[in-house]
């Protein structure tokens, strides 16, 4: 990977790369204003704390996560094979997201997920081989790879917020779907994980409510 989003002047940098290969953009980000860093942990706690989010508000996802984390301290894929299904429910985990924790541990266990390896990798190849691990789906892989790996072209197509910034930022009669706004990003690479940043501020200085991430649209 020739760049990664560490800081904020790594965005600024995209940023204005992209503002030079389409104009548009420059009118986006004047309305946006400054673009959230945002870095996670990575490895298992940063895919098990975008699992646990998943269609949560902050404030819900907090919460489930405090008490996952002081249930089990240290937090490790070792720990969690080891926990009990409905000592995990308890905390406020559903039957689905226990399932994928669970998967997601045992795929770094076993070697079949392999999270030192992604940073080096192109985004596409990245996001394939975190989707071929049952309990992480194209959005799980795309909010990890951007915010915890700071991949810079990411690009989580499938996002709600990021079609509706789309729509508000472009004037379209209609939110893009996955596809239809997978074409439009195409001109922004390999900086579309700043692209997508942008997008997201965007929505949030129309709507005047955060929205990163969102989820997957349904």
């Amino acid at each position: 990977m020739l760049h990664r989003i560490d800081t904020e002047a790594d965005i600024a940098a995209g940023l204005e790369v992209l503002m030079a290969a389409d104009r548009r953009l420059a009118r986006v980000a004047a309305v946006a204003g400054p673009l959230p860093l945002r870095r996670r942990p990575g490895g298992f706690a940063g895919l098990a704390g975008i699992v646990v989010s998943q269609q949560l508000s902050t404030a819900s996802a907090s919460a489930i996560w405090g008490r996952l984390a002081a249930a089990y301290d240290p937090l490790t894929p070792q720990s969690l094979i080891k926990a009990r299904a409905d000592r995990l429910a308890r905390l406020g985990l559903s039957r689905p997201k226990i399932r994928a924790l669970k998967e997601i541990a045992r795929a770094l266990v076993n070697g079949a997920l392999d999270c030192e390896a992604l940073p080096d990798m192109p985004a596409d190849a990245a996001h394939q081989a975190l989707c071929a691990i049952h309990g992480i789906g194209p959005w799980t892989a795309d909010i990890y790879l951007l915010f915890c790996l700071g991949h810079p072209d990411v690009w989580p197509a499938g996002d709600l917020a990021l079609q509706e910034g789309a729509r508000l930022a472009f004037g379209l009669p209609e939110r893009p779907n996955a596809k239809e706004i997978n074409v439009l990003a195409e001109p922004w690479r390999p900086w579309r994980g700043v692209a997508a940043r942008l997008l997201w501020a965007y929505y949030r200085a129309i709507k005047q409510r955060d929205a990163i991430p969102v989820g997957p649209a349904k």
